[in-house]
């Protein structure tokens, strides 16, 4: 792809990617997988939070987003202090200097709109605003594309939010309750659409034949804590989720089953770890998945999926294996809702082992037909996406850039 110019199209990537966080990378991967069928001569970089790890995966260059390397570490010394504090205005030159270098910023998915999980403002909030602050003073079209948003009470991180989506060239969100969100914050939504999960893009693994037995169950557990407005109660939301999930889990292994434990960060070891002393048994294994497609190929192998975060939700969900949400947010509820199984939601914060139990037995007495319903509701989800990803080409792209039709869903 190159410009009116005849020089390439220089294309930027931004976010906590590269960081431990499966789901990010995973909407990372759909983005470059766009960029790789439709624009194949673009020139794409990252500034993101591990930038070795992106370019060791995705094989593109990449730029540590925080000048400071402990920003997100507590800072209790005074130097520490005054470490964060010249980061905050290196940033703002670093930052600019970047944008400053592309033609296209692209956020790719991601929850960078939310504080549905503990967020200081001055953290990733204050980065994304210096990116779309910055690209809007220099002229760099940057897009927020299929990202989830929620609506935030602490006003620093508020006023954060609304700025940087307002001065984004392209905005699109991953569910409608995102849009709303956005419009209660005062942002001007009419000409911005809803598009699934970019994840939902990526290549999916067969499923096995079901084989009439009962199989394996797949876990996705989270080192969950509840969000911002949680955090005087945190240990015990936490407390409470892990005895059910370790009731749950030993339940299982009374009745035979086999139990495959999965994360989605590398903060979610923790929580195996406790589960596996816990429960000890043969039948209780632990996955150590590297990308969603590792997840994915667990999944597809799996009867049904229990699981907590966001993205091994979509990945249990793309496999069109049933699963049951423990839902902690919005996005969770919207995402069972969109793809038809919205009776099978629990709640992350007051996990109850019992009724845990009895609406697992209900979707795997349903499992049949919400394979079907699966089938069905990813058609569609592809069919938006493709639909997305030519909007994306159509705005964000030099106008001559006809050279690469866009895809066509299968």
């Amino acid at each position: 792809m190159t410009s009116a110019e005849g020089t390439p199209v220089r294309v930027g990537v931004f976010g906590l990617l590269g960081s431990g966080n499966l789901g990010n990378d995973g909407s990372l991967e759909a983005v470059l997988g766009y960029l790789r069928a439709e624009h194949p001569d673009a020139v794409v970089d990252a500034l993101c939070g591990g930038p070795e790890a992106v370019t060791a995966r995705f094989g593109i260059p990449a730029t540590r987003m925080h000048w400071n390397r402990a920003e997100y570490r507590t800072a209790s010394r005074a130097g520490a202090v005054a470490a964060k504090g010249l980061g905050k205005l290196v940033d703002v030159f670093r930052t600019a200097a970047w944008v400053r270098r592309h033609d296209v910023v692209i956020v790719p998915g991601m929850g960078v709109l939310e504080a549905t999980l503990p967020l200081r403002p001055w953290g990733f909030p204050y980065a994304l605003f210096l990116l779309c602050a910055s690209g809007r003073l220099l002229g760099t079209r940057v897009a927020l594309v299929s990202v989830g948003a929620a609506e935030i009470k602490s006003r620093p991180t508020r006023a954060l939010v609304r700025w940087s989506a307002r001065l984004a060239a392209y905005r699109s969100y991953r569910d409608g309750q995102s849009r709303d969100a956005m419009r209660a914050m005062g942002v001007n939504t009419a000409r911005d659409e809803v598009y699934p999960d970019l994840a939902f893009s990526l290549p999916t693994p067969q499923a096995g034949a079901p084989t009439g037995t009962p199989g394996p169950v797949c876990l996705g557990v989270m080192d969950f804590h509840g969000g911002n407005d949680d955090r005087a109660r945190a240990e015990e939301i936490y407390r409470r989720y892990l005895d059910g999930t370790i009731r749950f889990v030993r339940t299982l292994v009374e009745e035979g089953r086999p139990v495959r434990l999965l994360t989605g960060d590398q903060c979610d070891l923790s929580v195996v770890a406790a589960i596996l002393d816990a429960v000890d048994s043969p039948l209780v294994t632990a996955a150590e998945p590297a990308s969603l497609a590792d997840l994915m190929n667990e999944m597809a192998a799996a009867d049904t999926v229990v699981a907590v975060r966001y993205h091994n939700l979509i990945c249990a969900l793309k496999t069109g294996t049933p699963v049951l949400a423990l839902c902690y947010a919005a996005k969770s509820d919207a995402l069972m809702d969109r793809m038809g199984l919205g009776a099978y939601r629990h709640p992350a914060r007051e996990v109850d082992a019992d009724r845990l139990l009895e609406q697992f037995r209900d979707l795997e007495k349903h499992a049949a037909e919400l394979r079907q319903t699966l089938a069905e509701r990813n058609r569609v989800a592809a069919r938006q996406l493709a639909q997305q990803f030519t909007a994306l080409t159509t705005t964000l792209f030099p106008a001559n850039d006809h050279d690469h039709a866009p895809r066509k869903a299968s």
